[in-house]
């Protein structure tokens, strides 16, 4: 039985004198093994994207994290270099590519930069440097040379009650590994908040009337999208909601 396809927008970094179109592993790894789909990673040529093309190709889109942050421009605050690292191909491509996809009713998973993204391609804002805010937990990432402690799972947060995520979990007391140093400010106005840390930061949003699957997480469920059952949760309901985008289309 073929996968159905999902697009992934890539990041670009420069490397031996190359501009290096590219996607972390790990979330590549949690869309193939355990959402059960096949990923493709669309180049960051902004508005040279065929967006007619790649969406009737697709049947999903996920939004991944990476160690660039979204320009503040995108969300009219003044930019400083704290505000960076910067991926401007990225934002003109995934910011354009969130709204699509919505206008489409295709399912969309947004994790850490994805997240924010969401957030800011709906008209959001961002905060910078939120462990330097009064009240504000430290949500960046343990010192260590090793991947499995930087992405432990070790934060609680607490789910909303009587939202959609709630039913999917079971639960409204989770552990999550939220690794960031930026997050939502004001949210848009069409995200309703799902979860949230216990300062009051914003850990998961969903699209309000959505046509099908359509979140965006802070933490980063594709680490350990085999091994964390609420992990393997968010991946198994956006590959079904994907395989039901995909039949539809049959």
């Amino acid at each position: 039985m073929s996968s159905p396809l999902i697009a992934i927008v890539a990041d670009t970094l420069v490397q031996d004198s190359y501009v290096w179109h590219a996607s972390p592993d790990t979330y590549l790894k949690a869309a193939l093994d355990v959402a059960r789909l096949q990923p493709v990673i669309v180049p960051a040529f902004g508005d040279r994207t065929d967006y007619p093309s790649i969406f009737g190709a697709v049947d999903g889109v996920m939004l991944t994290g990476a160690r660039s942050n979204v320009h503040p421009d995108n969300y009219e605050v003044p930019a400083t270099e704290k505000h960076g690292p910067f991926d401007p191909a990225r934002d003109a491509t995934s910011l354009p590519f969130i709204r699509t996809a919505l206008d489409r009713g295709l399912p969309l998973l947004a994790i850490c930069r994805g997240h924010q993204e969401l957030n800011v391609a709906l008209g959001g804002t961002l905060a910078n440097d939120i462990q330097d805010l009064p009240g504000r937990m430290d949500h960046r990432f343990v010192p260590s040379d090793e991947q499995d402690e930087r992405f432990a799972i070790r934060q609680n947060v607490r789910v909303s009650e009587d939202s959609a995520l709630s039913e999917l979990f079971g639960k409204t007391d989770i552990a999550v590994n939220s690794l960031h140093r930026q997050a939502i400010d004001r949210v848009a106005d069409r995200l309703s908040v799902e979860a949230s840390a216990p300062d009051g930061t914003v850990e998961a949003v969903r699209v309000r009337n959505a046509e099908a699957f359509a979140y965006g997480f802070q933490w980063h469920p594709e680490y350990w999208a085999k091994d964390d059952d609420l992990s393997r949760r968010i991946f198994e309901a956006f590959g079904d909601a994907v395989r039901d985008h995909a039949a539809s289309r049959l």
